[in-house]
């Protein structure tokens, strides 16, 4: 499982298991606290009429006669009354008083005068000098009961008791619990979008640092990418620098080891013809190992030459001057430079394809590349014969291609035939080059995030592509 997929489950469930237990919470108690604010108006609704009461005790006997005159001319039917979202069309407070006894003495409904409710809480804690109260579960509506004592001469006498209908109370909670369940939902899917974008945030640098090291490892010309300004950028940033120091290291190896084995040559050539010219000899054969010495002379200044641009090349890790450049346009200037050489080898370079066929890319790059390429073919074309450059676009990529009708290439060189400083004879001198053209063709293909390949024909000779990306 990758990582970003366990930060985000690992996150989503906690913020899962901790919004279930608040919201449960949360209505668990709501509707014990919508019942705390309806009995704490009660109690004060029950205190207001147990002092009329009082004001009504003749003979230690509650008058009941201005409470049932009061109550007959309250209509259950009221003004509807909008109270924010909810709309008040009916009285529906109960209201009955007892005498010392417990017996029923007043009921607003008339349906339970002299029946007995000294069982009853609300009553029988009342008339014991405490706080009275209960709720009576009906199937189809709960009553919630305050009482409050009737005083005469400092003496308990009768209870007032208040009932107020809960199914009111149960719609206020209903609509809370719906509010609550709706907002905890929206909060919680805000949640999982948060989490998703913070373990993008966490674990893009890292999928970034792990495919630039895939990169690495596989060879490929990468930048370190950004990384932001975290622990992954400073890991990213030791991890490059270790990368360069390792490659910087080796890479001087590998050029003392290759430059140390192709100076070898030239040097043991030019050394045997000084010490030959010190002996007297005839004035041709002294010119002939003059011209020894200069060539090769001249091998190593273009060996230091190209094995100083290749370095160059190498060492960098993106393109640095870059502008649209058309292809087929380059290669027809190229072919305009290299037409002495093809004259005098009586080699026909003809020039071919898609107008215009841009890229993006460094103009110096990519003029050496195909130059290299346009070289390569000379060298190794017999006379009278023919060098065909094409452009065209495939897919997503621009190719220039060359082919000539060379001798083609061993197949023990193929797999070797862009390393450095390798090389094969030339066909009409024997000699080799300095084995670095093909080198820098692959190392600026890598920069322009393009390929170069060499290859067989069926029919002879040998054709060379370059592939660019659109």
């Amino acid at each position: 499982m990758k990582i970003r997929t366990r930060i985000f489950f690992v996150i989503l469930l906690t913020m899962g298991v901790g919004f279930s237990v608040l919201v449960h919470w949360i209505i668990s108690d709501l509707e014990l606290q919508f019942r705390k604010s309806t009995e704490e108006p009660q109690v004060d609704s029950a205190l207001v009429l147990a002092a009329i009461a009082s004001a009504q005790v003749e003979n230690g006997v509650v008058n009941t006669v201005l409470f049932r005159k009061a109550l007959n001319n309250i209509s259950s039917d009221i003004t509807p009354a909008r109270i924010y979202d909810f709309i008040k069309t009916t009285m529906d407070l109960r209201i009955y008083m007892t005498d010392a006894t417990g017996k029923v003495v007043f009921d607003s409904t008339g349906r339970d005068e002299g029946k007995d409710y000294s069982r009853w809480n609300d009553v029988l804690k009342t008339l014991r000098g405490e706080y009275g109260s209960r709720t009576s579960h009906g199937p189809e509506l709960s009553i919630m009961y305050v009482a409050a004592p009737i005083m005469a001469n400092q003496k308990i006498v009768g209870t007032l008791s208040v009932g107020k209908p809960t199914n009111n109370v149960n719609i206020f909670v209903e609509k809370s619990q719906t509010k609550i369940i709706l907002g905890a939902l929206f909060t919680f899917g805000v949640v999982v979008i948060v989490t998703l974008v913070i373990s993008a945030m966490i674990t893009r640098p890292i999928e970034r640092l792990t495919s630039y090291a895939r990169s690495v490892g596989q060879g490929k010309r990468s930048s370190l990418p950004d990384l932001g300004k975290g622990e992954i950028a400073t890991l990213g940033k030791a991890f490059e620098e270790m990368r360069a120091a390792l490659e910087g290291k080796q890479y001087v190896e590998n050029y003392i080891q290759t430059l140390t084995h192709e100076m070898k040559s030239p040097i043991a050539a030019i050394q045997g013809a000084a010490e030959l010219l010190k002996e007297e000899m005839p004035l041709e054969r002294r010119k002939k190992f003059l011209e020894n010495v200069e060539s090769e002379t001249e091998r190593i200044r273009q060996l230091i030459e190209r094995l100083l641009l290749l370095s160059s090349v190498e060492n960098r890790q993106s393109l640095e001057k870059v502008e649209d450049i058309d292809l087929l346009v380059l290669a027809r200037e190229i072919a305009a430079v290299f037409a002495p050489l093809s004259m005098a080898r009586e080699v026909a370079v003809e020039i071919i394809g898609d107008d215009p066929a841009f890229i993006r890319g460094e103009i110096f790059l990519v003029r050496q590349a195909v130059a290299n390429l346009l070289q390569n073919a000379l060298d190794f074309s017999p006379r009278h014969s023919q060098i065909l450059v094409t452009c065209s676009h495939l897919n997503n990529s621009v190719q220039l291609t060359v082919k000539d009708h060379g001798p083609g290439i061993p197949d023990y060189a193929l797999p070797r035939i862009f390393t450095r400083f390798y090389s094969l004879k030339r066909p009409d001198t024997g000699k080799k080059s300095t084995g670095i053209g093909l080198s820098l063709v692959h190392e600026a293909m890598l920069l322009h995030g393009g390929s170069a390949t060499l290859e067989n024909l069926p029919e002879g000779g040998t054709l060379a592509t370059l592939s660019f990306p659109c």
